[in-house]
């Protein structure tokens, strides 16, 4: 770890690590009571990408899913995007890939309602044989960083926005965004069609079955829009006071969006950036922080600064966010792709910056009232697990302000700035960054910020070394 000006080792205090009790059956027996035709649940967990894997469990073994508990491979929590266990590290292999002991989390229980026939779905966390938090779970990550916070006093207040493409559902080699048609016409509509009515129209019946789902399995979704790009959405969930519960609602609204898409002839996707000539998709995070009366302490009560009543304990939060945001990119844009959003000119920051209403920024104070002033992190895609996104940024938050650093000057609402690229643009560089870090990998934990920093490079290894077809195209005729 290094060490601040004052010669103080640069590193979060250890948060107690506790051991975890079965899962009350109330939830299931609830669901059950509602819908008693269930015949499977399906056990979701997020690995470290934040992609869901699981298995289903028949009628018979519902309840044993909520106590003792179902078994996955530890392994499961590490594998890469292709779903392959990485070679430089002995969990999936040299250790024999035993099981850990996963526990449904609350809140997550629900109905599936596009299910072929009537099932259930739960979300679990994953421990170790003694019950203690597996250190590969990425929720336990974030568990980690948001106790940091309540030991000062202070409550997250946090909302999740995603941005994802609908995809045309005729069989292609490459896929194509869906695109409205001009009445009358075959003709598809051109343009990004930003803020279009007329585009959310003619997809109301998939946003109704999109909202419908969302109220049968509790996810708080709000707006819905079109983005800046055809074919090109956000969904927007509302703010709660549980970082934990908040990342679970993305990962389930991301399976909603998806799994309805199918059931209505399209594709979608949440890939950082499907299309080169069109918009990436992006995760924003919108944080407020609530002292223990329920006051939010980024509002400043004696007084304004510029537009807003900006208080000294927000500027101190974004300094630390500012501070870690290089280190923190490997996490923001986890994959390949990722860094294909990382273009000048493209609402995507690509240098730590913050100010009032401006969202050319990484970090964006939006317009709001006294009690709702909050920072929107812009920089993650919607590729990166939300789990270690909430970790990055809550940690930010609390390095901020317990080390009370300084966001330098802000940005003017309104001001034309020139692009500055400071930030890694590149997946090796990122990798790079996050290791020579020296303040997230104490609050992520050194074991988790070891491993992770040799899963995300294996993969980028992996995917250098595979030979596509645009190597083809660009050299095999004339090399």
């Amino acid at each position: 770890m290094g060490t601040d000006r004052r010669g103080r080792k640069n590193e979060a205090p250890a948060p107690r690590r506790r051991r975890r009790g079965a899962y009350p059956t109330a939830a299931i027996d609830r669901l059950l009571e509602r819908q008693p035709r269930t015949e499977l649940i399906e056990v979701l967990f997020a690995d470290i990408n934040g992609m869901l894997r699981g298995k289903r469990v028949g009628r018979e073994d519902i309840r044993k899913v909520f106590e003792p508990g179902v078994s996955l491979p530890g392994a499961t929590a590490l594998l890469d995007s292709k779903g392959m266990t990485i070679d430089a590290i002995s969990n999936g292999s040299a250790d024999g890939d035993p099981d850990m002991i996963c526990r449904p989390i609350a809140g997550t229980t629900a109905t599936v309602p596009w299910a072929n026939r009537p099932t259930a779905q739960t979300m679990v966390s994953m421990y170790d044989v003694r019950g203690m938090p597996y250190f590969a779970d990425s929720r336990h990550v974030l568990e980690r960083a948001a106790e940091l916070l309540a030991r000062m006093g202070l409550r997250p207040v946090v909302a999740i926005e995603l941005e994802f493409y609908l995809l045309d559902g005729a069989a292609a080699e490459t896929p194509r965004p869906r695109l409205g048609r001009i009445p009358g016409t075959s003709l598809p509509q051109d343009g990004p069609q930003y803020n279009s009515l007329d585009d959310l129209a003619d997809l109301d019946a998939y946003f109704a079955e999109v909202d419908a789902a969302c109220r049968e399995q509790g996810i708080p979704a709000s707006a819905a829009l079109a983005e800046f790009a055809p074919g090109q959405y956000e969904i927007n969930l509302h703010h709660i006071d549980d970082p934990l519960l908040a990342c679970a609602h993305a990962l389930m609204l991301k399976r909603v969006v998806k799994s309805v898409a199918r059931r209505h002839g399209m594709g979608a996707c949440f890939m950082a950036k499907p299309f080169a000539g069109s918009a990436g998709s992006g995760m924003h995070v919108h944080v407020s922080l609530l002292d223990s009366s329920g006051c939010n302490v980024f509002a400043d009560a004696g007084g304004e600064r510029g537009e807003l009543p900006i208080s000294d304990r927000l500027r101190h939060a974004v300094g630390g966010l500012i501070a870690t945001m290089d280190e923190g990119m490997a996490i923001f844009a986890p994959n390949a792709n990722s860094y294909r959003r990382l273009q000048p000119a493209s609402f995507v920051p690509l240098t730590p910056n913050w100010g009032i209403n401006h969202r050319r920024l990484a970090l964006r104070i939006p317009l709001a009232a006294a009690k709702d002033v909050r920072v929107e992190h812009r920089v993650a895609g919607a590729d990166a697990n939300p789990y270690l996104v909430m970790a990055a940024v809550l940690a930010g938050i609390h390095h901020g302000l317990t080390r009370r650093c300084d966001p330098g000057p802000m940005v003017p609402s309104g001001a034309v700035i020139d692009e500055i690229i400071t930030l890694p643009t590149r997946w090796e560089q990122a990798l790079d960054a996050f290791e020579r870090g020296s303040v997230l990998r104490g609050y992520l934990g050194e074991e988790f910020a070891r491993i992770y920093a040799i899963c995300r490079r294996g993969e980028c290894e992996r995917f250098h070394a595979e030979i596509g077809r645009q190597d083809y195209e660009w050299y095999l005729r004339n090399v």
